[in-house]
């Protein structure tokens, strides 16, 4: 056996002076990592914004074009094994090296480490990437599948994108346009690797009795027999571990104890503690900061059917939160500064989970150690949705067990990792195509070897996180439906938007953890106008359906939206009050399931954020802009919340107080009733013991305690002013009152600090009063209720970046 006790390799970072162009076209850009070519012809005026009017298809030349990306490089001496490593590349691609093909690529998601020793030369080099058409791609390998594998054709508007391992969206989705974006956008690196290529680090913790150890697993591919040692760093500790280690792939496990550790918790149950963590072997080194926490998912039986709760360092948490999709349809503009806005948008929303959808994309790993530091946890889907999947193909299949275990190796080291889900909705898929229903064993055996490969990648890599098979699901090995059991297992309840249902219709189910649900709405005034003329801008013209990728979907938003309001008078209140329609269902829902704690024990909404200018479920617009939903999800997220829901077998109004927090909480509520010809009337006050494992009922107003025209009005502190709120329940529908057009005033200034705040008030009670919605000053408070002689003050607690242009504040309220 040969010895190496040493090792320097030698890295060359590729990153810049790379040059773009289309095969069989003209001219070059100059590009550098990452990047994708729509923003790049889009950066050089190759094309129009793909997100103005009704440009999407006329990039489509884009999607079915092959595509060169290529530099030259200077090399020293060649000696020994060099590895050719590609993150992230988009996704069919032939990678050559002075001429000659060293690989072949075909997952977006997948790490490439291709050997590039007998192609690299002393002095000049050329590295060649060609990416291919992935629509071609696509297409290409549905005709040569043995029988046909449907896809959602509804959503996407490029075909058989289901035979690709890129995010399915790419391809269109119900909120999404379809541009099928082509790039690289991680890191390209050239490596001298031998005799040793270290490829992936798997973290394990193992917790008992007060410490942790930590299990650190070095995945090595070897290229001649030899003797070297691994290194661990942590806590002050360095842990060796001698290897001999033979040609092909090995491991190499090192581990250490950690006494009294430092845990680490989600956002508002304790710190977000972190270690620093080094490890080595055979001179390749890694750096990672890590969290020492122990997760569990609850899924034990009970009187009801199964539970589904998390439970984190031995305290069950209810998660509050909402579904997260690529922060941008041009994977360029995905910044970590755009990103970062987004997240923290989530976390002043008092969310504490984020589910990554399986249509969309593994996210880098700036993205969970962003979620680790701010105490966001997260749900993460394998990448499959909505599709059946060619998994009869062994390569295909190949490839996903090794995507699999690369990306649980990944983000082994995060803390903020809840669950590995399998996909999202592939057992509804069954009976969605009309090929599964007259053969669903296929393609149900299909589904099997799937969700199998999973399953077993998450079993042997064992990375401590929970597994679930598929969302939604009422648990292993049932293919029951998961849209509407409330009894078991994770819940996508989605009556009230697709099938038209009232908001009230929310109150029907209880579910024990709803993953998906939601409402659409139109985005700001500010945000059309970024994508239309003059002349679009009405609800029904046809650049605003080309922006709704419902069927439909606008005028359900004005259909339901007359339900509950009065007609608007003009565009712009229709896309406002599109908005207070929006978040009034995700406050119906999401206050009824808090209230029936611990049977529900998770609400993510769908969704957070929007890929580009589009009406839709999202909370968080295009751009980042807060829809009137994300202000009222900061108080129907609040930790210590009260709600009033009505008791249908008696007609009472029963309010109902909840506490997230890890530790009993006293409050006095008091309410009130309100009319809106401006008369208020005290009815009472009352203290409650809110424990943090159920919610309680605080009180109990008989029917008829409210006049017809009144509303009932309430809020609640506890002694030391931390958890402060109000509310408000209306017995009837908004229209239903003659509320009148109240009269606010806003008073603009500074705080004492400097920072801009107003003053609003009003002369009748006013109902979803917004200052500055949409604008770029996120407010410590927006979307309220205001009361004559109750001014409210609004400062601003953080200024977001925006490429929009300027807006004026403008104060609106509910009016009839």
């Amino acid at each position: 056996m040969n010895v190496q006790t040493k090792i320097e390799p030698v890295a060359l970072t590729l990153d810049t002076g790379w040059q773009l162009s289309r095969i069989g076209g003209e001219g070059a850009l100059e590009v550098a990592l990452p990047f994708d070519v729509h923003s790049a012809l889009l950066a050089g005026g190759g094309i129009e914004d793909p997100y103005w009017r009704d440009n999407e298809t006329k990039t489509d030349w884009v999607h079915e074009s092959d595509w060169l990306v290529a530099r030259d490089f200077t090399h020293g001496p060649v000696e020994g094994r060099y590895t050719l490593t590609l993150e992230a590349v988009d996704c069919h691609a032939v990678v050559s090296l002075n001429g000659q093909e060293i690989g072949t690529l075909g997952n977006r998601f997948m790490r490439h480490d291709l050997d590039a020793t007998e192609a690299l030369r002393e002095g000049d080099n050329r590295l060649e990437i060609r990416l291919l058409s992935n629509s071609s791609e696509a297409k290409r390998r549905a005709e040569q599948a043995p029988f046909p594998v449907p896809h959602i054709d509804w959503n996407n508007r490029i075909p058989h994108y289901n035979f690709l391992r890129k995010p399915q969206c790419d391809a269109g989705w119900d909120w999404g346009i379809a541009l099928s974006p082509l790039g690289i956008y991680g890191e390209v690196r050239l490596q001298r690797t031998d005799p040793l290529r270290l490829d992936d680090v798997l973290v394990r913790q193992h917790h008992d009795g007060g410490k942790v150890r930590i299990e650190v697993e070095l995945q090595v591919d070897v290229a001649r027999p030899v003797e070297t040692s691994a290194q661990l760093k942590i806590d002050g500790q360095t842990v060796s571990a001698d290897a001999k280690l033979w040609p092909g792939q090995g491991t190499v496990t090192v581990s250490t104890e950690i006494e009294s550790p430092r845990l680490w918790w989600p956002v508002g149950h304790g710190t977000q503690e972190m270690y620093d963590l080094h490890v080595g072997i055979g001179g390749q080194t890694r750096s990672m900061r890590i969290g020492l926490r122990e997760i569990e998912l609850l899924t034990d039986k009970d009187e009801i059917g199964h539970r589904f709760a998390f439970r984190v360092n031995g305290r069950e948490i209810f998660m509050r939160g909402a579904n997260w999709i690529p922060a941008d349809a041009l994977p360029q503009r995905a910044t970590p500064e755009a990103v970062e806005d987004l997240l923290d948008s989530a976390l002043e929303a008092n969310m504490n989970m984020l589910r990554i959808w399986g249509g969309g994309t593994y996210e880098p790993d700036w993205f969970y150690r962003m979620c680790s530091e701010k105490g966001l946890l997260v749900w993460q889907d394998f990448m499959f949705a909505c599709n059946l999947y060619p998994a009869q193909d062994r390569a295909w299949l190949d490839g996903v067990r090794l995507e699999a275990r690369q990306q649980i190796r990944r983000l082994s080291q995060h803390p903020c990792m809840a669950l590995w889900c399998g996909d999202n909705e592939l057992i509804g898929a069954l009976g969605w195509f009309d090929e599964a229903k007259a053969d669903r064993d296929r393609y149900l055996a299909l589904y099997d070897r799937l969700n199998h490969a999973l399953e077993e990648a998450i079993q042997d890599e064992a990375p401590g996180v929970p597994w679930w098979p598929s969302s939604p699901s009422v648990g292993p090995l049932n293919f029951g439906d998961g849209w509407h059991d409330d009894t078991s297992g994770d819940m996508h309840f989605w009556d009230v938007w697709h099938s038209a249902k009232d908001f009230e219709h929310y109150r029907t189910v209880r579910p024990r953890f709803c993953s998906e649900f939601g409402f659409q709405s139109f985005p700001s005034t500010r945000l059309i106008e970024s994508f239309t003329e003059p002349q679009d801008r009405n609800v029904s013209s046809r650049v605003m359906d080309v922006h709704q990728r419902n069927r439909g979907g606008n005028s359900r938003i004005v259909e339901t939206m007359s339900r509950y309001f009065r007609f608007p008078d003009s565009f712009g209140d229709m896309c406002w009050l599109s908005q207070i329609g929006q978040g009034l269902a995700m406050k119906t829902a999401i206050e009824f399931w808090r209230a029936n704690k611990p049977r529900c024990m998770g609400t993510l909404y769908w969704q957070l954020n929007d890929t580009w200018p589009v009406a839709s479920w999202a909370s968080l617009e295009y751009g980042g802009g807060w829809k009137a939903t994300q202000y009222l999800a900061r108080r129907f997220h609040a930790p210590v919340m009260v709600t009033a829901q009505p008791d249908e077998t008696t007609g009472d109004i029963v309010l109902w107080a909840v506490n997230d927090t890890g530790s009993p909480v006293s409050i006095d509520v008091t309410a009130r009733s309100v009319r809106f010809g401006g008369e208020i009337a005290e009815l009472d006050t009352w203290q409650a013991v809110c424990p943090p494992d159920r919610a309680v009922e605080v009180a109990r107003l008989a029917a008829g305690s409210l006049i017809d025209d009144a509303f009932l009005h309430f809020d609640w502190a506890d002694p030391n002013g931390v958890h402060v709120g109000e509310n408000e329940y209306l017995p009837m529908r908004p229209k239903a009152y003659d509320i009148g057009t109240p009269r606010i005033t806003a008073d603009t200034g500074t705080a004492p600090d400097g920072t801009p705040q107003v003053t609003l008030t009003t002369d009748r009670p006013a109902l979803w009063v917004t200052w500055d919605l949409g604008g770029d000053t996120v407010w410590s408070d927006n979307c309220l209720t205001l009361l004559p002689g109750r001014p409210k003050v609004l400062r601003a607690t953080r200024q977001r970046r925006s490429h929009l242009p300027d807006s004026r504040p403008e104060a609106r309220a509910l009016k009839g």
